[in-house]
C-alpha cells in the first residue's frame, strides 16, 4: 500500500543581498578631515609648484616674446627641439646627467646600506649616537660652503692637495683645467654629503627586523657575516627597490647647487660636468632663451616619467609586491 506524505514544503531560503549605498563625498571628507588636513600642505605644494606651472610648457613650442605672452607668441612646433638636437648639446647633457645620477644612485645606496649595517653592529650606545651625528653633519652643510671647501683643496696656487704634492717633490696639477678629474671629484663630494643622511632609512629598516630571527641565528651559531647575508640583506631588499624606483624618477634632474658651486661657469670643464640644470640656467642667465630652456625641461620630465614607468613595469613583472603601482 502506498503511503503519501502531505505537509508544507520547506524550500531553502534565498540569501539576502545587501546593496551598500555609495557614501557621499561630503560625509567621506567629514570622516577623514584630520587626515586631509595633515595632507593639505603637501597638496598645496604640488598644486602651486607642480600643476600650476604646467601651462608654461607651451613656451617650448613657441617663439616666445614678452609682448604677446605665452599663448599669444608665434607657434613654431618642434623647432626648438630640432635646434637642441642639431646643436649636439642634448646628447652631451643627457649623457652627463644620466651617468652622474646612476653613479649617485648605485654607489650611494651601496654605501648607505653598508653604513647602516655598520651602525647596527656597534654595541656601544653612546658611540653609536656620536657616530650617527658625525655622519649626518655633511648633509646640513650648505653647497656654497662645499664649493669653498673644494676650492681650498683643489686650487692650483694655494690648494691643500697641490701643496702636499709639492712637498713630496711632485708637480702641482691644474685641477680646474683638467675635465677628466671632475667626475670623480663630484661623485666623491656628493657621496660625502649625502651618504650619512641617506643611511637613516636603511638603519630604520634594520631596526624593524624581528629580533627572534637574530636570536635563532645566534643559537644556531651564525657568525656576524652570516647574519648580515641571510637576515639583514634580504630584509632590506624591499626598501632598496622602493628607494631605487623613487630615485629613477629624478634621474634626469641633477643636483644644480652642487654642480654650480663646484664648477661654476668654467667652460673648460663643461665636457664632463655640464648637466641639464646648469645648461638651462646659463641659457636663461646669459641669453634669456626661455624657449630652448623650456624645451629641455620638458624633454627632461618626459624622459624621467618614461623611465619610471618602464622600471615599475619591470619590477611588477618580477614581483608585483615591490612595485609602486
Amino acid at each position: 500500500m502506498a503511503v503519501t506524505l502531505t505537509g508544507p514544503v520547506v524550500r531553502p531560503e534565498t540569501p539576502t543581498v545587501t546593496v551598500k549605498k555609495p557614501k557621499s563625498l561630503l560625509k567621506s571628507i567629514a570622516r577623514n578631515k584630520v587626515l586631509l588636513l595633515m595632507c593639505l600642505p603637501a597638496i598645496v605644494f604640488f598644486v602651486v609648484f607642480s600643476y600650476g606651472p604646467l601651462p608654461g610648457v607651451w613656451i617650448a613650442f613657441t617663439s616666445f616674446n614678452y609682448r604677446d605672452g605665452i599663448f599669444g607668441s608665434e607657434f613654431v612646433g618642434m623647432r626648438n627641439f630640432e635646434f637642441l638636437i642639431q646643436s649636439g648639446q642634448l646628447w652631451q647633457l643627457t649623457r652627463n646627467t644620466l651617468l652622474y645620477n646612476l653613479a649617485f644612485i648605485v654607489l650611494g645606496n651601496i654605501l648607505q646600506i653598508a653604513l647602516a649595517i655598520m651602525l647596527n653592529e656597534i654595541r656601544s650606545k653612546y658611540f653609536k649616537k656620536i657616530s650617527q651625528a658625525i655622519m649626518f653633519l655633511p648633509y646640513f652643510i650648505s653647497v656654497v660652503l662645499v664649493g669653498v671647501i673644494a676650492f681650498n683643496l683643489l686650487n692650483f696656487d694655494t690648494g691643500a692637495i697641490n701643496a702636499l704634492i709639492e712637498q713630496t717633490g711632485g708637480d702641482p696639477i691644474k685641477i680646474y683645467s683638467t675635465a677628466g678629474l671632475w667626475p670623480i671629484i663630484i661623485i666623491l663630494f656628493q657621496l660625502w654629503q649625502s651618504t650619512g643622511y641617506g643611511s637613516i632609512v636603511y638603519f630604520a629598516a634594520i631596526m624593524s627586523i624581528d629580533n627572534s630571527l637574530f636570536e635563532a641565528a645566534a643559537i644556531d651559531g651564525a657568525s656576524a657575516w652570516q647574519r648580515i647575508r641571510y637576515i639583514i640583506l634580504p630584509s632590506l631588499k624591499p626598501t632598496f627597490i622602493i628607494l631605487l624606483l623613487f630615485s629613477l624618477g629624478g634621474i634626469m634632474h641633477g643636483n644644480f647647487g652642487l654642480f654650480w658651486n663646484l664648477v661654476g661657469n668654467n667652460a673648460a670643464l663643461f665636457a664632463t660636468t655640464d648637466i641639464i640644470e646648469t645648461s638651462v640656467y646659463r641659457m636663461i642667465l646669459s641669453q634669456n632663451n626661455f624657449t630652448s630652456s623650456t624645451a629641455v625641461g620638458l624633454y627632461q620630465s618626459l624622459f624621467g616619467f618614461a623611465l619610471v614607468m618602464l622600471a615599475n613595469w619591470i619590477v611588477r613583472r618580477i614581483n608585483k609586491d615591490y612595485a609602486l603601482f
